[in-house]
C-alpha cells in the first residue's frame, strides 16, 4: 500500500473530521482515496497494494497515523532520507 503526501489524480476535498475520506480518480478510475488522518489538516493519499483492500489500507494508515498527519511509518523514512551521516 503507499500513503503520499501529494495527490495523482482529482479529488473533492473530504470532511473535516478524523476518518474522513473522498474518492481519489485518475481519468474515470478510482485509483485511491484522500483521507483526513488529523482533524483539520491536509489530508494523506492511500492507494491499495499486492492484496490490500482500500478499506484496509485506510484503516491501517489511520491506526498508524494516531498523532500527526503522516503515518509514523512514513515519517520515520522521511526522517532517516534527511539526516545526513
Amino acid at each position: 500500500m503507499g500513503v503520499g503526501k501529494t495527490a495523482m489524480g482529482r479529488y473533492e476535498p473530504p470532511g473535516e473530521k478524523r476518518g474522513e475520506w473522498s474518492p481519489l480518480r485518475m481519468d474515470d478510475e478510482v485509483v485511491g482515496r484522500a483521507l483526513r488522518t488529523q482533524r483539520g489538516v491536509k489530508p494523506v493519499f492511500v492507494s491499495v497494494g499486492h492484496r490490500y483492500t482500500l478499506d484496509g489500507a485506510s484503516d491501517l494508515t489511520l491506526r498508524l497515523a494516531p498523532k500527526y498527519r503522516l503515518p509514523e511509518t512514513t515519517r520515520a523514512a522521511d526522517h532517516l532520507g534527511r539526516t545526513r551521516d
